[in-house]
């Protein structure tokens, strides 16, 4: 190890140190333990551009372990990527580029927002998925396209989390060799040794999944660091795990080892000590010698030759290729799903009772024609949830270039490979289980909405319509939570035409992600549905009154019942507007204007009917208005039985309609 080496691994150390002592908040242990590796990797074996973060063909770097985002700012900084010494400075204060815990779209070089331990890790295994579909797909004889390797960095809690293992299941089952895992086992958390809570062989358990397991016995012997992550890279038919036993707060010599130094600023004369210990300037703040960043510079230099041969090898691609670069272009072009407004067949459909699971699986298939890098599947679901895509083949090991993702029994990772996949660039992706089961997503839904990243979730079974098999896969307050969620799609359709325009809102949005939550049950069309869904609500059919005795708002297959509703109270000379409300959050996004044409506070009595819990209806129904809603649990009975058992009935709106 060089003393340029070794200098500029500390810098990362003294940066990383300076940066939370000065913020007086965050996690100096992991940068200090994991700067070597994270140099090494870097350094040496990382093909990565600072002067093109977006580069399509870089290696991706995942710091799974979030809370140690020091590591990763400093990295950034010091390999040029525009984050400065004040950007250190002003580490998790507010409006900085420097935040607590890494945040995609906020941070150039942050390849995804982590923070909740283990999720970073799922993330990758849905990159290094991308990669092996994209390589499929594009790659020629001599014309390697996509050829990159996805790294990620996490540490004892990652591993602890169950997410992880779902994640590195699949991804041993699917050999992605492409995948290198850096685990910085250091054996503290912050309740102190891990042995109280956690002493398994990990590398035994990651063997049992599939993966080549690696040991590297001294986390600072950059020599010993590399050889693992070549002899990683050497093994393509599986995925690698490198163990890398460090100490957390390396360098501090009254913290080094300690989980005293997971969670806080070391102080003031302990990062001093630490100063002294590696050769800085103790009284120096965010110091870093010129010839550390003239090393520093000297690798990126050679970091743009490796962009400059894959531009160049592209360029001849497109040349002997001109209808893949056509395709490329087609799988790059975020707007491609625009097409499908104007065109006739996307909004086709049979006039007959249908459930909007099934009437989904009907768009899968057109949509898939018109988007050739859609790709998705379920949580051991599809047949269920009506999302296999017929003729496109299944994704595995022997078939990298199959579209059909089969997850196993694993929502929580499923839903963390989907953002990585999306992160990834190139396809748009989807994934799918019951309604019920949106809990097991939810952790990596919130995610996807703080990212931006459009994953599409689809979700059936969506009411107490599921019937027979009870409370348990009958879900009440799910529509509730996600609706809560910021930045986040919510779309419960009543028909074909309204899951037309459900789908069309998820595959042409570029920041949002949806839910689409559809039903097990058939649903009649609707005389008067159309296109207005995109707005989220609007008026299905109208009274023909000036204003309306008053109106009726559902969602989903409940706005049969509002139809029935007015029709029978029409006989009784109460005329009525039923408004469809497929979309809360959309039609939240709309002008006031609008949203005022559609229900006109003039309007007091409202009463709103949906088969799930009412929180989150009081705004529309307002202190006047009723809801016909569940306020507990469903029951084990066939679903007719269960809407009439729970008040889902035409005449039970109607004497709620008059009881107002």
């Amino acid at each position: 190890m060089s003393k340029i080496d070794t200098m500029s691994v500390n810098a990362i150390r003294v940066l990383a140190a300076d940066a939370v002592q000065k913020a007086k908040s965050g996690h100096p242990g992991l940068p200090l333990g994991s700067a070597a590796m994270a140099y090494e990797l870097w350094a040496k074996h990382m093909n990565h551009n600072p002067k093109d973060p977006k580069w399509a063909n870089r290696d991706r770097f995942i710091l799974s372990g979030g809370h140690g985002s020091t590591l990763l700012y400093s990295l950034l900084h010091l390999f040029g990527y525009g984050l400065t010494i004040e950007d250190l400075k002003n580490f998790r204060q507010m409006d900085s580029l420097t935040p607590g815990h890494p945040e995609y779209g906020h941070t150039i070089g942050v390849e995804a927002t982590t923070g909740p331990l283990g999720a970073g890790m799922g993330m990758a295994v849905g990159m290094a998925m991308a990669e092996a579909h994209l390589a499929a797909v594009f790659n020629k004889e001599n014309y390697p396209v996509v050829d990159h390797y996805t790294f990620v960095l996490g540490g004892d809690g990652c591993m602890m989390e169950g997410i992880s293992s779902e994640a590195f299941s699949l991804a041993g089952t699917l050999g992605l060799g492409k995948l290198i895992v850096l685990y910085d086992s250091n054996q503290i958390s912050i309740e102190g040794s891990t042995d109280i809570a956690f002493t398994e062989n990990v590398q035994k358990r990651m063997e049992a999944f599939g993966f080549q397991t690696i040991t590297v016995e001294d986390g600072n012997n950059l020599e010993e660091i590399g050889k693992a992550i070549e002899e990683a890279k050497a093994d393509v038919s599986r995925p690698s795990f490198i163990t890398v036993k460090t100490q957390i707060g390396y360098g501090c010599p009254a913290k080094q080892g300690k989980a005293s130094a997971h969670g806080e600023p070391l102080g003031d004369e302990n990062v001093a000590a630490l100063k002294e210990n590696l050769g800085f300037p103790a009284d120096k703040a965010f110091y870093v010698p010129d010839e550390v960043y003239a090393n520093y510079k000297a690798l990126v230099e050679g970091k743009a030759e490796a962009e400059e041969a894959w531009n160049k090898l592209f360029a001849d691609y497109c040349a002997a290729y001109p209808d893949m670069k056509e395709l490329w272009d087609t799988y790059y072009n975020e707007h491609q799903a625009e097409k499908a407004y104007n065109c006739e067949e996307y909004w086709k459909y049979e006039d007959k009772p249908e459930a909007t699971r099934i009437l989904s699986g009907k768009q899968i298939q057109k949509i898939k024609e018109l988007l050739p890098n859609l790709i998705g599947g379920a949580a051991d679901l599809s047949p269920s949830t009506k999302t296999y895509m017929n003729e496109k083949g299944d994704f595995s090991k022997e078939n990298y270039a199959g579209r059909n993702l089969h997850f196993g029994v694993r929502e929580l990772a499923m839903a963390a490979i989907g953002n990585g996949i999306m992160l990834h660039g190139g396809l748009r992706a989807f994934v799918s289980t019951f309604f019920v089961f949106s809990d097991y997503t939810k952790p990596m839904a919130r995610l996807s909405a703080i990212m931006g990243v459009p994953l599409t979730y689809v979700f059936t079974h969506d009411s107490i319509g599921v019937g027979e098999d009870g409370p348990t896969h009958e879900p009440i307050e799910q529509l509730a939570m996600l609706r809560a969620l910021p930045n986040f799609h919510v779309f419960r359709p009543a028909d074909a035409t309204e899951t037309a325009a459900a789908w069309y809102s998820a595959i042409t949005s570029t920041k949002t992600p949806t839910a689409l939550v559809l039903s097990r049950q058939n649903l009649p069309q609707l005389e008067g549905s159309s296109k207005e869904a995109l707005k989220g609500a609007y008026i299905l059919q109208d009274s023909t009154k000036e204003t309306p005795d008053a109106i009726i708002i559902a969602s989903g297959s409940e706005v049969e019942l509002a139809v029935g509703a007015r029709a029978e109270l029409l006989k009784e000379g109460i005329d009525v507007r039923v408004v469809s409300m497929p979309s809360m959050d959309i039609f939240e996004e709309q002008t006031a204007e609008y949203k005022e044409s559609v229900l006109p506070k003039s309007v007091r009595k409202r009463v709103v009917v949906e088969a799930l819990s009412d929180f989150g209806w009081g705004k529309y129904a307002g202190l006047d208005g009723a809801c016909v809603t569940m306020t507990g649990f469903g029951a084990s009975a066939p679903a007719k039985q269960l809407f009439e058992k729970f008040g889902f009935t035409v005449e039970h709106v109607v004497e709620t309609v008059k009881s107002l």
